[in-house]
């Protein structure tokens, strides 16, 4: 396995309006309309998270998709960001809930977890 494994990610939401209103208010970021691929059911809902296909990091998207529900689970999502207390702060005004305010994690920076308004937790990391 290569380092940094990860190199996709989808948050499923149900109410897609809702969702995006929330991530861009957090992340103060335009997200992007993609298509579903060629053979998808209609109906399945995409916005895409900035990204650039030959940087490091993960790019990915919300996905409204009938079947697929969102919430809290096994798997945790880590948005990089400058300092996470930053769009912590914005989290509640944008509907969600902070659950774990900015902690530190040692030599590794610092993270905050956070719930959507689709019940999806998510982490954020700074180094800051």
């Amino acid at each position: 396995m290569k380092p940094n494994p990860i190199v996709w990610f989808e948050l499923y939401v149900q109410d897609m309006t809702r969702a995006r209103k929330f991530y861009e208010a957090v992340f103060q970021h335009k997200l992007e309309p993609l298509a579903a691929p060629e053979g998808e059911a209609s109906g399945m809902e995409m916005l895409s998270f900035p990204m650039e296909m030959n940087a490091p990091g993960a790019g990915g998207m919300l996905v409204r998709m009938e079947g697929v529900a969102p919430g809290g689970g096994g798997t945790l999502v880590y948005f990089g960001c400058e300092n996470c207390a930053v769009e912590q702060s914005r989290v509640e005004a944008a509907g969600g809930q902070v659950r774990k305010p900015k902690f530190s994690i040692g030599q590794y920076g610092f993270c905050a977890l956070v719930v959507d308004t689709e019940g999806n937790c998510i982490g954020l990391h700074s180094m800051q």
